[in-house]
């Protein structure tokens, strides 16, 4: 099947054009990188990925594999009074955040703004008492603190955080499953403070502590569906690339060097 990636092009307005979560997310913080990058087809600069919380996510997801599909919960649910939750036997494929455009993968088409939308999910749980099946978000962190208090879900980038979730609920309902608005993250927090030592005693493997914490989370979806037609109408009517959001990087690296240029041919003129 005929797939619309990268950058919109009104030629293949037939074709639904897909966006990952990630996209949804780069246009609410600036609308001049979204254009770039999917108007102007000028790749934005990759960060490098972090392997390490990649693993703890693959190892957080094999725990509660143990358990899937089975009806059962996992020790961890148990002791926070959830022993109600189960892991949920859903597809694999759900998990691939690359290729979520693909059959099978996790994404609805979008009829109204012919936008594919999805992403990769870490995990999913089912409510045994109500059908319900819950978004579980695994995260990874290391709090350098001297005195580290336990993670929470206040803080600016814990809000895209929260808009990812509410996200992935939205697709889950589009699905035709029956989502619950509650969210769920799961904290992997490495400590340092109280520790003296990492290498083990066999000294070809070291080991960290981390300290897990589980943090409850209201979704919001009723801003995804308006952000998806205000998508389709930016890329179909913004010919020129919109100013960057004042917090931006991107924006802010481009102002200085505007402001440095400025004054190097200021100071040649003089």
């Amino acid at each position: 099947m005929a797939r619309h990636q990268g950058a919109y092009k009104q030629s293949k307005k037939h074709i639904y054009w897909e966006l990952s979560r990630s996209k949804i997310e780069l246009f609410r913080r600036c609308k001049a990188c979204f254009w770039l990058e999917k108007v102007a087809g000028i790749k934005a600069i990759d960060f490098p990925s972090f392997n390490l919380n990649t693993n703890t996510d693959i190892l957080l997801k094999k725990d509660f594999d143990r358990y899937r599909g089975k009806k059962e919960s996992h020790p961890f649910l148990i002791h926070h009074g959830l022993d109600y939750l189960s892991p949920y036997d859903f597809p694999e494929h759900w998990t691939d955040s690359i290729h979520f455009g693909s059959t099978g993968r996790f994404h609805v088409n979008h009829e109204p703004s012919r936008i594919k939308f999805g992403g990769g999910v870490d995990d999913i749980y089912e409510n045994t008492e109500t059908g319900e099946l819950h978004i579980i978000d695994y995260k990874s962190t290391a709090n350098l603190k001297a005195n580290p208090e336990r993670v929470t879900l206040d803080g600016k980038w814990k809000e895209g955080y929260k808009r990812q979730m509410d996200m992935y609920v939205w697709i889950l309902e589009q699905m035709g499953y029956p989502a619950s608005k509650t969210g769920y993250f799961l904290y992997v927090d490495g400590l340092h403070v109280g520790y003296d030592r990492m290498i083990d005693d066999d000294p070809d493997f070291a080991t960290m502590k981390f300290q897990t914490t589980w943090l409850e989370y209201e979704t919001d979806t009723s801003w995804v569906e308006p952000a998806l037609m205000e998508i389709k109408d930016f890329v179909v009517n913004t010919k020129v690339c919109p100013p960057h959001a004042e917090d931006c990087d991107v924006g802010r690296w481009l102002r200085m060097v505007e402001h440095k240029e400025y004054h190097a041919a200021e100071n040649r003129a003089l």
